[in-house]
């Protein structure tokens, strides 16, 4: 750096000597101009620093809008999380448990749909309240960043009704009400729990205007920013049927996986769930609170084109 540092003050000493009168140039033209030394030949290559992000600083990095998974990492705010045991299936001292398992599963699913269309960015939505949507967002996090050198981001886009924090023991605040509004950027409201590769952007602070918060465009250029970042982003929302918002925030995904709570949701309201996400990519259906028993059975009929009988013989 020193030896550039000598080259490009020669060269500015001899640009001055022959035009006095002209401006000196901006550093960033120095930076990616040639140095001539004496006789014409070139006593220096310099290096375009702007155009080579690697030998820029984290700093200059983020604020120039080029994001790298350590610098953010370096940068955001460091969280010791206090995960809920009960919504935390990956806490089990046996790795083997039926909940870990099938979101082992749910995991390798979405990998190979990946093989076959683009999809990073997830949006994770039921037809109702209460069918368990943030918890599958959590756990799918959850198994995705316990593979070697995975990352994944959560953001909580339920602005009515944020919870995912809950979940991981996390601050509320700031979060994504506070980058819509324009009060915070990227890297000021993810959070990074301990030993992990796993990200929170939280809800942030309680607005009255969800809807015209996630439509004003900044959830989209976050999404731009912040989705090569990670390997998966997946989004919390609310319900599809009783407000709009998730079909505002599919817009703007890859794709979407729909909860359905087994025995509790009515199917005409799963149906028009899905018809309010028509013509939105819903690459699967979430079948949460199962017994085991009786996700083999739906899985068997299902997968060898047999239906069971009334009487289930």
């Amino acid at each position: 750096m020193s030896r550039i540092h000598e080259a490009l003050k020669k060269a500015e000493q001899e640009r001055a000597a022959q035009r006095p009168t002209e401006e000196a140039p901006s550093s960033d033209i120095m930076a990616s101009s040639p140095v001539i030394g004496s006789g014409g030949a070139t006593a220096a290559a310099v290096v375009d620093v702007m155009a080579d992000p690697v030998l820029m600083s984290p700093a200059t990095r983020v604020s120039s809008g080029i994001l790298r998974f350590d610098d953010l990492k370096a940068r955001c705010t460091k969280v010791q999380w206090r995960l809920d045991p009960n919504q935390n299936v990956f806490l089990d001292s046996d790795p083997a448990t039926h909940g870990a398992e099938q979101f082992r599963t749910l995991r390798s699913r979405l990998y190979q749909l990946r093989g076959n269309q683009p999809l990073r960015s997830i949006l994770v939505t039921s037809s109702i309240p209460g069918e368990g949507k943030t918890f599958i967002v959590n756990n799918l996090a959850q198994a995705i960043v316990r593979q070697p050198d995975r990352r994944a981001l959560i953001i909580d886009a339920d602005l009515r009704r944020p919870r995912v924090h809950l979940l991981l023991g996390a601050p509320a605040a700031p979060g994504l009400t506070e980058y819509l509004r324009g009060e915070a950027d990227e890297v000021s409201i993810i959070q990074c729990g301990q030993d992990s590769n796993l990200c929170l952007i939280p809800g942030g602070n309680e607005v009255t205007n969800p809807s015209e918060l996630l439509s004003n465009g900044r959830l989209k250029e976050l999404l731009d920013r912040v989705t090569p970042v990670f390997d998966w982003v997946i989004l919390d929302s609310p319900p599809a049927v009783p407000v709009a918002d998730s079909s505002l925030i599919a817009d703007m995904c890859d794709g979407i996986l729909l909860v359905v709570r087994a025995g509790s949701t009515p199917a005409d309201i799963a149906q028009k769930a899905a018809q309010e996400l028509q013509g939105r990519n819903i690459v699967g259906v979430v079948l949460n609170a199962t017994e085991k028993a009786q996700l083999y059975e739906t899985y068997y009929y299902e997968s060898y084109g047999y239906e069971p009988s009334p009487s289930g013989a």
